[in-house]
């Protein structure tokens, strides 16, 4: 049986993971809903993560390095070094592409404060399309890293900016021929724009939530959408959660009427598209409200949406008459059914 597009699903990926005792320093190893590898490096941690950009072809660029930043700053660190694998098509790569991509490379470290220290470029037949590999270091003190499984019961689960920033992006980018029979040059450029404004780095949206104090854990969400990310930070924290539909899918969690008319134009469910730019944050629950306060005073809109339970609990999604049903778990992004077709073609 072949494998479906997206991650490997959760209870695979869990059978090959391997253990770590921390005999080499390891202290945070591969595990799920850990946005990052935590190495020992004497009063300091090094933070390790690597993530590609197989969705997006425009601004790829700009992608890489917010992703892997977030996963970075997700941690409680800051992002320093970057190091990119760049792999071109065959036949269909240009030099103008290529300077293009190192262009936003360059642009977005340097925005972010970021070094970019190497890496490797390569045409090569086996991709049909640019693929951008990035591979993020940062650092922080010991005693300000925060993991996923930091989060306790009854702490607060807040969410930033909303749901589907990054999907929106990604569609207004690669389907704008479809959207243009529908949608006027406003809207358009509006959509396009959401990888800057409200953008899809999580970096500001971290450093404020830690200065506001009571931070227990973050998680930042990405493939698979925020109801992913709420089980994979409650599964890493061994908890169970629970989620406040009416907070989640208002339309301030959406970010406008923008992410949600091309969710439905194409079909998707909001709760599983690709949603980097939103970061979960487990708070202590007395802080919660001061958190969301010091986020809104930096333009970055904040909601608690949910409240982690034991275990036992479970994990639920409840509408405002207070009915539940099981949280969904979309191991495959929503956003993956605008590209299966175009596998096929090529």
């Amino acid at each position: 049986m072949n494998l479906p597009v997206g991650k490997l699903k959760h209870d695979f990926l869990k059978e090959l993971l391997p253990t770590h005792d921390g005999s080499k320093g390891l202290v945070v190893g591969p595990q799920l809903g850990e946005d990052a590898a935590v190495i020992a490096l004497g009063d300091n941690y090094l933070v390790a993560t690597s993530d590609p950009i197989t969705f997006a072809t425009e601004d790829i660029g700009w992608y890489v390095v917010c992703v892997n930043s977030n996963d970075i700053a997700a941690m409680g660190a800051v992002p320093k070094w970057l190091l990119v694998t760049l792999l071109l098509p065959e036949g269909a790569t240009t030099p103008t592409m290529v300077r293009d991509i190192m262009t936003q490379l360059t642009q977005a470290c340097a925005e972010f404060d970021i070094a970019l220290c190497g890496g490797h470029t390569e045409v090569t037949p086996a991709v049909t399309q640019p693929v951008v590999i990035g591979q993020m270091l940062g650092i922080t003190h010991k005693n300000a890293l925060f993991t996923s499984a930091d989060a306790g019961v009854g702490d607060a689960l807040i969410l930033t900016k909303g749901i589907g920033i990054e999907a929106t992006a990604i569609i207004a980018r690669e389907r704008e021929a479809q959207l243009r029979e529908r949608y006027d040059d406003l809207f358009l450029e509006q959509a396009r724009h959401y990888l800057t404004h409200p953008g899809i780095s999580v970096l500001k949206d971290a450093q404020t939530a830690i200065a506001a104090g009571g931070v227990h854990a973050m998680h930042d969400v990405t493939e698979g959408g925020v109801a992913t990310a709420v089980y994979e930070l409650a599964t890493a924290a061994e908890l169970g959660v629970v989620v406040y539909s009416d907070k989640l899918l208002g339309s301030s969690r959406l970010y406008g009427n923008i992410t949600q008319t091309l969710c439905d134009m194409f079909r998707l469910n909001p709760l599983g598209v690709i949603s980097s730019g939103a970061m979960l944050i487990a708070s202590d629950p007395e802080k919660g409200e001061a958190i969301c306060q010091a986020l809104a005073k930096e333009g970055i809109s904040a909601d608690i949406i949910g409240e982690f339970l034991p275990s036992e609990g479970g994990l639920w999604l409840e509408d405002a008459a207070g009915t539940q049903q099981p949280l969904p778990v979309f191991e495959t992004d929503e956003i993956a059914k605008l590209f299966i077709g175009d596998a096929k073609d090529k």
